[in-house]
């Protein structure tokens, strides 16, 4: 993958090779999960994906600004059209998340409605803090149930995370037995870590990259137009997002070759995934055929759309070296 610089509107550097990563999430509205040791820039990257997302449009922002004025926070004229951006720390509780109260109000995943909910330290978070997102990821709204009150309110959101590879920082430390470190990555429960479609390793970046001036220097601005250009294919196409593409539409605008499908499948059966981790395979690939201006996903999108899938990967790698 190559390394590159995005610049945003401050001049604040981003040089990574995970960067065009971010870009195929901001393209799809893909959940995305960064894996990997201090140090490596997954705070920063996730930071500045709202930077390349495209604009939110009128419609959008008057729902947005709704959910902010019965949650007495303040709108901005300045940046009427730019999305939300919410940071919950990982001590924040359920109803802090999802909203609540004795005269309900909209919580986190409300407030990030329609922009990019990050939540900092993955594992951190309670197990049940994070399985309360399950329904809002799917369904695109949360509804919140009292003795005298049910209230629903919106919760389109897009997540980024970020975590360590084990509880000491490092995977390849001797400081963890793999015990202690599947321990540790069993605090995310499977049908949350399903939902999540994009999952890559953050390494270290190599020596000398920072001195090196010959990368491709971008700016957040350039990266948006193109992240603009292909969220209007989709919605052209299918009138919404592809990470919001239903079962039924996989058909329709996923489709594959008979050797591309018997390939994914057989993939899919060795890593042991599910059917949900299938559709966003699939989902996955169609944003990368959108990002060439491709009619069809090709063998290599799919290919890549595969190797999105580290936790799995790592997960696997461990049971391995427990088991065998």
């Amino acid at each position: 993958m190559e390394t590159f610089i995005i610049k945003d509107c401050n001049g604040f550097c981003i040089k990574s090779g995970e960067t065009s990563r971010v870009e195929i999430s901001a393209s799809g509205n893909h959940n995305l999960l960064f894996i990997g040791p201090p140090g490596t820039g997954k705070t920063m990257l996730a930071s500045r994906l709202a930077g390349i997302l495209p604009k939110m449009t009128e419609a959008e922002a008057l729902e947005v600004a709704a959910i902010q004025s019965i949650s007495n926070q303040n709108t901005n004229a300045k940046s009427w059209l730019t999305r939300p951006f919410r940071a919950p720390h990982h001590t924040a509780s359920s109803a802090a998340l999802v909203g609540g109260g004795s005269q309900p109000k909209p919580g986190e995943i409300s407030l990030a409605h329609h922009g990019v909910l990050f939540l900092d330290e993955l594992p951190e978070f309670e197990r049940k803090v994070l399985d309360v997102l399950r329904e809002p990821m799917e369904s695109g709204e949360v509804t919140i149930s009292r003795a005298m009150h049910k209230q629903c309110f919106p919760a389109r959101f897009q997540l980024i995370a970020a975590m360590n590879p084990s509880p000491t920082g490092f995977f390849n430390d001797n400081r963890s037995t793999p015990e202690q470190v599947l321990r540790y990555l069993n605090r995310l429960s499977g049908p949350f870590l399903d939902r999540i479609d994009i999952q890559i390793e953050v390494a270290r970046l190599p020596r000398g990259t920072w001195a090196d001036d010959t990368q491709l220097n971008e700016t957040s601005e350039v990266v948006q137009q193109r992240v603009q250009a292909c969220r209007q294919r989709q919605i052209s196409r299918q009138g919404q997002a592809n990470a919001h593409l239903g079962t039924s539409d996989l058909k329709n605008y996923c489709y594959l070759t008979a050797g591309d499908n018997e390939f994914l499948e057989l993939a899919v059966d060795k890593l042991g995934l599910s059917t949900r981790a299938h559709h966003k395979i699939l989902k996955i690939a169609r944003t990368l055929a959108d990002m060439v201006n491709s009619e069809h996903i090709s063998h290599e999108h799919l290919l890549e759309a595969l190797s999105y899938r580290a936790m799995d990967r790592l997960l696997k790698h461990l049971s391995n070296s427990i088991n065998g």
